[in-house]
């Protein structure tokens, strides 16, 4: 069957005004001031007056087979539901594994992002932990980029952080060369995510890995660079020449350290940092864990996938930005930097879809051109979900 939606305002997420978008076989297959529902086809044809639609948001920093465990074994995060991805109205997620490469393995992330993939969204992941060297399948992070179709690249990796193994500049480049070349060889990104701990100048051993190589910046996604108040003042340069990744989901409850995604939007930008350079994430299903000044954990806390969806509407509400300059740093901003082909509604993409109603709640919602919300109802859960 095919999907006509009509009069709808169309952000892609540049805003292109008022028009109608045709879906079929789980792409927009025309999009257009007007058109008309073809007689001699079967075709379900949906008012989307007042509605705006937006591309499916890309999260691409998700413990989804679960994480956590600074705590002991009883403060591990659970998996990931469908239902937390449907209700932030994300269409494609990036898995990673996290602090606990010792506990937990690769592998479990590779299932479970072949799982979501079966239940209808779009999933990749990378290889990796916080730990070097660092937990592969092939044993090599440069074999699993480029023999796994969902393996995109490597990360988190912990550097600037007391959970880090401290790799030294020639582990760091040793990681990222064998990613780019893996990448090449897989037509992926190669990318590598870091996890950016509380130490002072988090970015230098970023900065000493690409001065001692051939590498650039954009060969890594530094993630957390809202965490305090001095990444994020270091981020404002660092963002002129790589891509800085805020994290969503930990704000609500560290707002004592964090800087709110919302806001970090427009002040990075006033302080030169390209638009097309910030990217957000969730940190869904990670834990988010409180230190004391000894090391101590006092407090933890999980991430989900809504605080992108909610932080970007905060930053279009409260922070005057435009909708379609907030939508890019959940949408195309990352899908470009890890060389995916989503974050846009355009002719011959997936349909992912997210409709949105005068008030910004998901009204409707497809996923490669299968409804998962529609009439602001949730049409799909995850499998053991009740």
């Amino acid at each position: 069957m095919l999907t006509l939606f009509k009069n709808c305002e169309v952000y892609t997420p540049d805003f292109i005004g008022v028009k109608d978008v045709l879906v079929g076989g789980g792409k927009v297959l025309s999009i257009k001031d007007e058109i008309k529902k073809p007689s001699s086809l079967d075709v379900e044809v949906i008012s989307a007056d007042g509605l705006k639609m937006i591309p499916g948001l890309v999260d691409a920093h998700v413990h989804i087979s679960g994480a956590g465990g600074e705590g002991g074994p009883s403060t591990r995060t659970p998996e990931l539901q469908l239902s937390m991805l449907l209700e932030a109205g994300v269409t494609t997620v990036i898995g990673c594994l996290g602090t606990d490469g010792m506990t937990r393995d690769v592998r479990e992330v590779l299932m479970k992002a072949k799982s979501l993939r079966a239940e209808g969204v779009s999933a990749w992941m990378y290889t990796g932990s916080y730990q070097v060297p660092t937990p592969t399948i092939l044993g090599d992070v440069g074999k699993d980029v480029a023999m796994i179709d969902e393996i995109i690249g490597v990360g988190e990796i912990a550097i600037s952080d007391h959970r880090s193994s401290t790799p030294s500049t020639a582990e760091l480049i040793r990681i990222a060369e064998h990613a780019r070349v893996g990448g090449m060889l897989g037509g992926k990104a190669g990318i590598v995510n870091l996890h950016m701990g509380d130490a002072q100048k988090p970015f230098q051993p970023i900065i000493d890995a690409v001065e001692n190589s051939e590498l650039n910046y954009k060969q890594f996604l530094p993630t957390h660079c809202n965490r305090n108040d001095y990444i994020f003042e270091d981020a404002k340069e660092y963002g002129k020449k790589g891509f800085v990744d805020l994290t969503a989901s930990s704000y609500p409850y560290f707002p004592e350290y964090e800087i709110k995604p919302s806001k970090a939007i427009g002040e990075l930008m006033k302080a030169g940092v390209p638009l097309e350079h910030i990217t957000m994430t969730s940190d869904a299903c990670g834990s988010l864990p409180d230190f004391d000044e000894n090391g101590k954990l006092v407090k933890l806390e999980m991430g989900l996938p809504k605080s992108v969806f909610d932080e970007i509407m905060d930053a279009v509400r409260d922070e005057g930005l435009e909708l379609e300059k907030a939508l890019k740093v959940a949408t195309s901003n990352i899908a470009d930097a890890l060389k995916l082909p989503k974050g846009r509604v355009a002719e011959g993409m997936d349909a992912d879809l997210v409709l949105l109603d005068s008030e910004h709640r998901i009204y409707h919602m497809m996923a490669m051109g299968n409804f998962m919300v529609k009439d602001a109802k949730l049409l799909k859960k995850g499998a053991y979900e009740r």
